[in-house]
């Protein structure tokens, strides 16, 4: 039996958190967990069919944080494909002079050694070819594919990551978009060309086996509007354990 399975409910909620944010001794959202720490969300909710819980950033008033807490702590179990009863309200109290953008979100366990039978061959960050591929990317440039991306220097492919590697040619990268010392959320970014070709899954499959993520617990994300990103988990049969609520 996978032993990720038996972690209890409230202790995963708690641990994907800390992945995701970098917080104030109370528990304040300060700021995204991620290298360029962007900022976070106002209000975060998260929950699976045991238990939920919710932050707030640093930057509210305690007034209104008591407020969203008080309704957050009456709501029942937020479970895909549930929305929360108190939705609007929270919208409402973060709107100001317009609505408060907000997005629904999935969360599903990755456990280590995920298998996947694939075509591709994978190369990781702290692999001899994954540190020669940086290298020379840092001398010839950022191939056009993966500049089109959003990736403009080495700096960008954040570790560890795992490449799905198609003749010759990175198709997939599963990377660190958040890492902490007790877990580590993947980001998952396929090249154009090669999408919709189970390539994001070995990518994914790959990053789950990293040495350096051993003794983290992995979680991978998505939109609850992303099908491209759920056929992934599909994929590889990813059990689907939490959803969640970002109010920016």
């Amino acid at each position: 039996m996978n032993n990720r399975l038996m972690i209890p409910a409230s202790h995963w909620l708690k641990t994907d958190f800390h992945t995701l944010f970098r917080t104030r001794p109370d528990g304040r959202i300060v700021c995204e967990n991620d290298p360029d720490q962007t900022p976070g969300p106002r209000f975060w909710l998260a929950g699976c069919a045991e238990t939920n819980l919710c932050a707030t950033r640093a930057d509210l008033p305690d007034g209104l944080v008591a407020e969203l807490e008080g309704l957050a702590a009456s709501e029942p179990p937020f479970v895909h494909p549930k929305t929360p009863v108190h939705l609007e309200r929270y919208l409402s109290l973060l709107g100001g002079d317009g609505p408060a953008e907000h997005s629904f979100g999935l969360v599903f366990e990755l456990p280590h050694d995920t298998p996947y039978r694939g075509d591709a061959r994978l190369a990781g960050s702290d692999s001899e070819e994954g540190a020669g591929m940086m290298r020379s990317w840092a001398t010839d440039g950022i191939p056009k594919a993966w500049f089109d991306l959003g990736f403009r220097e080495v700096a960008d492919f954040w570790t560890p990551w795992c490449a799905a590697i198609v003749d010759g040619e990175v198709a997939s990268l599963a990377f660190a978009a958040r890492l902490a010392d007790t877990g580590a959320e993947l980001g998952l970014v396929t090249a154009k060309a090669f999408r919709g070709q189970g390539f994001g899954a070995a990518a994914t499959a790959g990053w789950s086996q990293l040495p350096t993520l051993r003794s983290r617990t992995l979680f991978y994300s998505t939109d609850r509007d992303n099908v491209s990103s759920q056929r992934v988990a599909a994929r590889l049969g990813l059990r689907l354990r939490g959803a969640s609520l970002r109010i920016s």
